[in-house]
């Protein structure tokens, strides 16, 4: 067997692909890994989520938490003289975090033997790769294509990286505007807007549906536009942008509202819109692998139209999260070597969403689960209610349920509030094991903590919450 010579070759060392390696690695098959070098002579392990996505924007996430607990310090008989908040050591934090990561990936993949090419990749057949600097060829039994995705351009709103920015943009900037426009309410629209916020430039957010975060049940995004509110952030909803242009230091937009046209200003524009597929130049035309809506089509095993080759992560479109792309890499790998895989149900994958008051939800919405025809109970605990919350100054939101009314079975579960990011996991084990609103509630949770709303609004589905 040459060198280049694999069982497994993964294409892209995002989320989904280092998952898929290593995975495939510890199942014993000869595996290599593609990630392009980034200009650092480190290999960009880790994608934009540990580079320029999830774990950067989380760390300035906390930045912008620790300023306005500062503000607000008084309340906790804390006063401070003369401060000052350096958005620029924020950034340089965020990208030291990043780096130390991407160097703990770079060693696990080393620790399992993987050969690691620093290169571009594209296939020319369902087993060959070139290499694009190198020249070099790689034959592969299996292929795992993980290339991920990238912000997608709208007409008018053509991302130049300088007046119209996208979160890689915003996650280098070592000053602030004094205005910002963002495009979109989806997580990273309402995270940058929180951020931004924060450290006082003037945020409006656009969005083209009737609400923030629009994927949400309507009840959270109702929470979250009267906190936003109080915090200062502005937002104009049902807006559809029809005109940008540049300015003197600025951007200017042309949006409409109900058939009323308006005008905005600000220095730069945040594009928070969605993604298109990185498929273009893959050569995938020569191995036969089809598209779907521009991302590559793929079953319940991960495995494309051509045989011996897999996509995983946002590159195949399903949901556009890092822990699904990890789930998807892993099924991957296990399906290369034989063993039975239990498919993704995309529903009962956690979503999160990080600004402050934080969302989480898994399942169905109230509206989804009306319209898939279920007998519904419903149930709404607020953080209000609850002692832990109160103590840490940290009241706002609430945890809403879902039940069918006969079976008990959740059907989902939404939260706006305190660390909600982290209490979801106990739902989706809930969920996993295909338990019903009876097992939560019977469940005895420690006092004081947080999650005693989540007990207490499973006892509110059957009408026995104590504190309500």
């Amino acid at each position: 067997m040459s060198e280049n010579n694999f069982d497994v070759t993964v294409l892209g060392g995002g989320p989904g692909g280092y998952h898929a390696a290593i995975r495939t690695a510890q199942l014993g098959l000869k595996t290599a890994i593609i990630e392009k070098d980034d200009g650092s002579g480190i290999a960009g392990l880790g994608g934009v989520c540990l580079n320029w996505g999830c774990i950067p924007s989380k760390s300035l996430l906390k930045n912008a938490e620790l300023v306005n607990q500062i503000k607000d310090s008084e309340k906790w008989g804390i006063s401070f003289d003369n401060v000052s908040f350096d958005f620029s050591k924020a950034i340089t934090r965020s990208r030291d975090v990043s780096k130390q990561l991407t160097q703990g990936i770079e060693y696990l993949i080393k620790k399992n033997k993987i050969q690691l090419f620093k290169d571009e990749g594209f296939l020319e057949s369902s087993t060959e790769i070139s290499l694009k600097s190198s020249g070099e060829k790689i034959s592969s039994k299996n292929i795992i294509l993980a290339t991920g995705a990238r912000p997608r351009s709208l007409p008018n709103l053509e991302i130049d990286g300088k007046g119209i920015i996208t979160s890689r943009e915003a996650l280098e900037l070592k000053s602030l505007p004094k205005a910002i426009g963002i495009i979109g309410a989806g997580a990273i629209g309402v995270e940058f807007a929180y951020l931004f916020n924060a450290y006082g430039v003037e945020v409006t957010i656009f969005e083209a549906q009737d609400h923030l975060v629009p994927n949400e049940d309507e009840s959270i995004s109702q929470e979250l536009e009267k906190i936003f509110k109080a915090q200062g952030i502005k937002f104009e909803l049902n807006a559809r942008v029809l005109n940008t242009k540049g300015s003197d230091g600025g951007m200017e937009i042309e949006y409409e509202i109900n058939g009323e046209q308006k005008n905005y200003s600000a220095e730069k524009l945040l594009m928070a819109v969605g993604v298109q597929a990185n498929t273009d130049g893959l050569g995938l035309e020569k191995a036969g692998i089809e598209l779907d809506r521009g991302f590559v089509k793929i079953n319940d095993l991960m495995q494309t139209s051509s045989l011996g080759v897999f996509a995983v992560g946002d590159v195949t479109g399903k949901l556009m999260l890092a822990h699904v792309a990890f789930t998807q890499g892993v099924i991957a790998a296990e399906t290369i070597s034989g063993l039975e895989c239990t498919p993704i149900n995309y529903s009962d994958m956690p979503r999160c969403t990080y600004c402050q008051p934080q969302i989480a939800s898994i399942g169905l919405t109230e509206k989804q689960a009306k319209e898939e025809g279920y007998n519904i109970k419903v149930s709404q605990f607020p953080f209000m209610a609850v002692g832990k919350a109160i103590a840490v100054g940290d009241s706002e939101g609430f945890v809403k349920m879902i039940a069918d009314k006969e079976s008990g079975e959740l059907l989902g579960a939404h939260m706006i509030g305190p660390e909600v990011t982290e209490m979801i996991a106990e739902v989706g084990l809930l969920k996993y094991l295909e338990g019903t609103d009876i097992e939560i509630a019977e469940l005895t949770h420690a006092h004081p903590t947080l999650s005693e709303a989540v007990k207490e609004a499973a006892l509110s589905l059957n009408n026995g919450a104590i504190h309500m």
